[in-house]
């Protein structure tokens, strides 16, 4: 897989920056070599025409000449010999001389010039200047220009000039190997930089591919190093955040299998034993409906385990959608104590009931709220002392309505306030030695009821002197016009 990670994204990219730098460096060269091979041009045709111009004053140049034939034709012969070409003349009455040092102008010399007169004699001065003007007949390629010499405005002698282009190739050829020695060059250092950026690039996100491979396995002990801010080290940055969620979560699901195991184990365990007893004998028949009912006991708490188990994964995954509707917190508070009545009674309990208004509409799924009020009320009930003190409370603040939920029970240590909401976690120093421990799911399923309505829920205590339990709910708007605010000392017994 890494190969193919690798293979797919590192060619890809390679190719990429290759392209665009080959067509770079072929772009930048094609322009040199035109750019030169113009100069060169015109430098022969700047050539051309100041040759042509000497020879045309040598010819006369339009104007009364005191210069003699035989002067005229040295000067010819001169100025053929200075720029190494070859110089032609054709006069209008058909004469025909030509002027060359080098004996590979020969063959251009022998050639008829009927046509070649006829044609310069019909153009006008400084015309485009032709390339392998004679290049079909000769070893070597030329440039041609052609010049006319008039006398009192009539023209009288055609001129042609012819230049060896060779040297000017050679000299382009040469710069073309140049160019190309150069190109070849930038396109080797192009390939390493960019195999070595490329190279740069990729590594970050092989190291992620290793350490996600070893993810796969369960093993989240790793982590991406973060060097630089570029989007590969946000991309690691994101990885380890993922992977210390995860090793929660596997830390979490561990705790998880091995709570319930131990909490389903340990009352089995006990419920086997029983019953095991009870069969062979070794409990007597008349101490039978004690046993019996602490089966049925533990029974029943583990089906409340299981409940709360059920409640817990649907709330976390998102499976229970909240039912929202506007409702008075304090009436749904008056008959969740009404269910608690005989426990009440049975525990000698004062319930002190204040409300700062006799009505808080609020906004929330009622049968979750229901919940989370029963949850916190059976553990007051649960771990406060004969004749101990409920005390339930609401106010508002603001766009929010809040339930306070105290008791007058042992207090749970400081070290632990921070755990409880956990799942299975129980203070156990906090409970009475008469009282049986829950299922340590009730908290944790109130957590997650407030966290998803989007509130907060916290709690206060005091070893020896209770705990106070606040959780807040969006207040809504009331159907009422006019809420009267009630005595603060107002109480209601159940």
């Amino acid at each position: 897989m890494r190969r193919d990670f690798l293979r797919t994204l590192f060619s890809r990219m390679l190719a990429t920056y290759l392209t665009v730098a080959l067509g770079l460096v072929v772009l930048v060269g094609v322009t040199v070599v035109a750019l030169f091979q113009s100069q060169i041009r015109f430098e022969m045709e700047a050539e051309l025409s100041r040759e042509l111009a000497a020879i045309a004053e040598a010819c006369g140049g339009g104007q009364e000449s005191e210069t003699d034939g035989a002067q005229a034709e040295e000067t010819l012969s001169l100025i053929a010999r200075q720029c190494g070409g070859l110089i032609q003349t054709y006069g209008a009455d058909g004469s025909f001389s030509t002027y060359y040092e080098d004996a590979k102008w020969e063959a251009v010399a022998r050639q008829s010039a009927t046509g070649a007169a006829q044609e310069a004699l019909f153009h006008v001065d400084g015309h485009e200047p032709a390339l392998d003007y004679f290049g079909d007949d000769l070893s070597f390629p030329t440039i041609s220009q052609s010049a006319l010499v008039y006398e009192d405005g009539v023209a009288a002698m055609a001129v042609l000039l012819h230049l060896d282009y060779s040297i000017s190739r050679r000299t382009l050829s040469a710069t073309w190997m140049e160019i190309l020695l150069v190109l070849f060059v930038a396109v080797l250092f192009s390939v390493i930089a960019v195999y070595y950026t490329t190279s740069r690039m990729i590594r970050p996100f092989s190291e992620i591919n290793d350490i996600v491979q070893r993810y796969s396995k369960g093993d989240f002990n790793i982590r991406i190093p973060i060097k630089g801010t570029d989007e590969a080290t946000q991309l690691a940055r994101s990885f380890n955040n993922m992977a210390d969620q995860l090793q929660d979560l596997e830390a979490t699901r561990r705790d998880f299998v091995s709570n319930v195991s131990h909490e389903l184990r340990s009352p089995l365990t006990s419920m086997r034993g029983f019953l095991e007893a009870m069969q062979d004998g070794t409990i007597a028949r008349n101490e039978y409906d004690k046993y019996i009912d602490i089966v049925l006991s533990e029974t029943r708490r583990m089906t409340s385990m299981v409940n709360d188990l059920l409640d817990l994964a649907r709330i976390e995954s998102g499976r229970t959608a909240l039912k929202l509707e506007i409702f008075d917190i304090n009436e749904l508070i008056r008959r969740t104590l009404i269910t608690f009545e005989a426990r009440i009674y049975d525990q000698k309990m004062e319930v002190e009931v204040k409300f700062a208004q006799e009505q808080y509409f609020v906004e929330a799924d009622s049968a979750q709220i229901s919940q989370v009020l029963r949850n916190i009320i059976d553990n007051a009930i649960k771990y406060s002392p004969a004749g101990g003190r409920l005390r339930i409370a609401t106010y508002a603040l603001r766009r929010e309505v809040y339930v306070s939920i105290q008791d007058s029970g042992q207090g749970i240590p400081e070290e632990d306030v921070p755990h409880v909401f956990e799942r299975f976690y129980k203070v156990e120093k906090a409970h009475t030695p008469t009282k049986q421990g829950g299922t340590g799911l009730g908290l944790s399923i109130v957590k997650r009821i407030i966290d998803q309505h989007g509130q907060t829920i916290t709690l206060k205590s005091t070893r020896g002197k209770g705990s106070n339990f606040t959780f807040t709910l969006k207040r809504a708007p009331s159907p009422n016009k006019r809420q009267p605010a009630m005595d603060g000392g107002a109480k209601y017994g159940i």
